[in-house]
């Protein structure tokens, strides 16, 4: 059941998109609206961020929210997911390593993996830190930075995590090989093979491999593009099945692209504690919404320690600097031990660039500008979709991130679909990949994070046309 901000907020933008308000009009103040809803002021601005996180309208410094200009689109957006709430082994996750390989192919059209474009990336900016840190760090870097990891990172990280509201001390901060290590490294400490782990449907491909790698089951909740799982799903779930561990991605999540709501959050974090679950929070993507306000997570929320918090700088700085973190609370001596046995250390002098690049305010420079130019990209993909799939297709409307979820309205196989479109050196990531038993079939994710030119046009196109032909044939 939605809460009285979400209905609201909801009602809201419908009107916007029925043009009752118009691209530019200056909302109601905090507390006129309050006044005209009969709500207090803490619901009043819980409406107006939410609207805001959703792209319908932006704040003004000492000005007021005003109506956002956006496109026209006739496109819908998928409904809710509704796949099988049981146990599952994962199949079928043969092509998603196919799908990686064809990323290295210089001369196909990237459109599959959701890595950044170089024109994404701050490639001087993080030049200038490695050349930095090997001329000032000689001896560190060329030794090993043991678990947990450069002290100088650590520290930087949990300024960071403050500012999204979770005040974790640098010494419970674990550096890792990239977001994918912290969430291996997180499944390994709270589940042995065998035992059943939640997620979101449809989830990141990458994650269902570790969960297939460990022997675990999947356990597939109904999800919403835009709010994230039904928590009364999760809930049944829960009752129904003995879960040992939920794994998230609550900001922007990959690939649906949906924003936990911050009530759901601590709905969500309280669902699980008073289970015993431990919940694996991949916050990979939320330094990337095109709000400039930071979303919080849920680990701000964690009164128990049961909140893994796993994140990267794969998708904002680079995805081969391979330096991501771990906040896994009560679970900490169990993963530090664990990365110590895996591979005793993540390199060295990729830790000192990082945390030279947040010290000095250049990473949060490079983001001001990335999360405009990400929402652009987003917003251009929609728009071409728009323009060139057939009548009956459906595309999600992200709000960060750099991946939209399109749903056809063909029956068509994306599988076949995809191999057909690498033979013509264009990539997708079909559906059937982002589930545990092979859902999704006219269903897939595209990236945005690319050079936008003639070629990704005719891409776009030359997709389109194969489903009107019927891509499984």
């Amino acid at each position: 059941m939605a809460f009285l901000y979400e209905r609201l907020a909801s009602e809201i933008a419908e009107q916007i998109e029925q043009g009752l308000f118009r691209a530019g009009e200056r909302l109601p103040g905090v507390r006129v609206f309050s006044g005209q809803r009969s709500i207090s002021a803490a619901t009043a601005v819980a409406v107006y961020r939410r609207l805001e996180e959703n792209g319908f309208i932006e704040a003004r410094p000492r000005s007021g929210f005003y109506v956002r200009s956006r496109p026209r689109i006739r496109i819908p957006e998928p409904d809710i997911s509704r796949p099988s709430v049981r146990p599952r082994a994962i199949s079928g996750q043969q092509l998603a390593m196919q799908l990686s390989k064809a990323t290295n192919e210089p001369h196909t059209v990237q459109l599959g993996a959701a890595v950044p474009g170089p024109g994404f990336l701050p490639e001087r900016a993080v030049e200038r830190a490695l050349s930095s840190a090997a001329r000032l760090h000689r001896q560190r870097v060329i030794g090993y930075a043991f678990p947990p990891g450069a002290p100088e990172l650590r520290q930087q990280l949990a300024r960071r995590m403050a500012e999204c509201g979770c005040h974790t001390p640098a010494d419970e901060i674990i550096v890792t090989n990239g977001c994918q290590e912290a969430i291996v490294l997180a499944l390994r400490a709270v589940t042995e093979p065998g035992d059943v782990v939640a997620i979101e449907s449809p989830t990141f491909y990458s994650l269902l491999q570790a969960i297939d790698a460990l022997g675990l089951q999947a356990l597939e909740i109904p999800t919403h593009p835009r709010d994230g799982p039904s928590l009364e799903a999760l809930q049944l779930a829960l009752e129904q099945w003995r879960v040992k561990a939920c794994i998230l991605v609550p900001n922007y999540s990959n690939p649906l692209g949906y924003l936990m709501p911050d009530e759901r959050k601590r709905r969500l974090v309280a669902l699980l504690a008073r289970h015993q679950v431990a919940l694996i929070e991949d916050d990979v993507y939320g330094d990337i919404g095109f709000s400039q306000r930071r979303p919080s997570v849920c680990k701000a929320y964690d009164e128990e320690g049961m909140v893994l918090y796993c994140a990267s700088f794969s998708k904002t700085l680079s995805p081969g600097l391979r330096v991501g973190w771990i906040a896994p609370g009560r679970y900490h001596e169990k993963i530090e031990y664990l990365k110590y046995v895996t591979n005793m250390a993540t390199a060295t002098a990729p830790q000192i660039a990082v945390a030279e690049l947040l010290r000095s305010g250049a990473y949060e420079r490079h983001l001001r500008k990335a999360r405009e130019r990400y929402a652009r990209a987003v917003e251009r993909m929609i728009e071409a979709v728009d323009r060139h799939f057939p009548e009956g297709t459906r595309v999600t409307r992200p709000q960060g991130g750099f991946v939209v979820w399109v749903e056809l309205g063909e029956p068509i196989d994306t599988f076949e679909l995809s191999r057909r479109l690498l033979d013509r050196q264009i990539s997708i990531a079909p559906g059937p990949i982002f589930s545990a038993t092979q859902k999704y079939r006219n269903c897939m994710r595209l990236s945005c994070a690319c050079e936008w030119d003639d070629r990704v046009e005719r891409a776009l196109a030359t997709i389109a046309g194969l489903i009107r032909e019927g891509g499984s044939k």
